[in-house]
């Protein structure tokens, strides 16, 4: 079970040199890969009258992609977007960045995707946000093309690409896409089209239930359910045991990463997070895994 890390976006603020100190300092310690989140903008509250979005204006994100090729040159780090909020994103734009950021890190990526809940950033970036269900299926098909053919043809519903083509292709062809979901169309999904998945539920009778569904999704589209991937998340508390013993229940329930997440723990500085990953490296015995 590889063991990563959640970048932490919202507490990390733009320090350029908090970003490089926390990705070498991440590798030091031992852990395989960064996870980050995706907002390419927040909503005003004063505006939005009534918003009750987890994150505003004033929170804080790197762009992912941006952000990985930055980090590819200073680590040897596994990078992972969980996730992009892909149907608000142009889709030969984003193939062309996930095949970019796969050969800047010489194959260590994989490109998380999700829907999202933000109608204002929807509205922002010029896409319809009541068709993302059936725009990302699509997206999906036709990124998986962009990054194996050398020349596509494809005319879908949300998308056209008349005879072109990405130059350089990725290393991975195709580049593992995995989702982020909690819902049983989303697990669906799933079952039908991701490499794996980022669950949104601990391990326990929830996880079991969305476990089942995505089986039988893949089952009945001719996939082998356990080739999928599944990354639990840690939110770390200061508390080893606790941590030693949520990394051993996402390992008996099949998770093939976990990602320790120090956000919202009341650290200050990019210091702090870093030696609160060392005192869970220790409690999740990283050396040996």
């Amino acid at each position: 079970m590889q063991i990563g890390v959640v970048f932490p976006q919202t507490e990390m603020g733009g320090d350029v040199g908090a970003v490089r100190a926390y990705g070498q300092g991440v590798e030091e310690l031992g852990y395989r890969h960064v996870m980050a989140y995706d907002h390419v903008v927040g909503a005003d509250p004063a505006v939005h009258q009534g918003w009750k979005g987890v994150y505003d204006l004033r929170s804080t994100f790197h762009e992912p992609m941006v952000l990985f090729g930055y980090l590819a040159a200073l680590t040897s780090l596994d990078l992972v977007t969980a996730i992009i909020i892909l149907p608000q994103r142009q889709t030969a734009l984003v193939a062309k960045q996930a095949a970019e950021v796969d050969l800047l890190t010489g194959g260590r990526f994989r490109l998380g995707v999700g829907l999202g809940w933000n109608k204002v950033e929807y509205e922002a970036l010029g896409q319809d946000f009541t068709t993302r269900g059936r725009r990302i299926e699509e997206q999906v098909e036709l990124m998986r093309r962009l990054w194996t053919d050398e020349s596509v043809s494809f005319d879908g519903a949300f998308d056209r690409v008349t005879g072109a083509g990405l130059a350089p292709l990725p290393v991975q062809r195709p580049i593992p896409v995995w989702f982020g979901a909690q819902s049983p169309a989303a697990y669906r999904r799933i079952g039908r089209l991701a490499d794996g998945w980022f669950p949104q539920v601990g391990p326990g009778p929830k996880l079991e239930e969305a476990k089942a569904l995505i089986g039988e999704a893949a089952a009945q589209a001719g996939r082998d359910p356990s080739a999928l991937g599944m990354e639990g998340r840690i939110s770390w508390t200061g508390d080893h045991e606790a941590a030693a013993d949520l990394a051993r229940r996402w390992r008996e329930a099949g998770a093939t990463h976990i990602a320790v997440n120090t956000m919202n723990a009341g650290l200050r500085s990019v210091d702090e997070h870093l030696a609160a990953l060392a005192a869970a490296a220790e409690a999740l015995d990283l050396r040996k895994n």
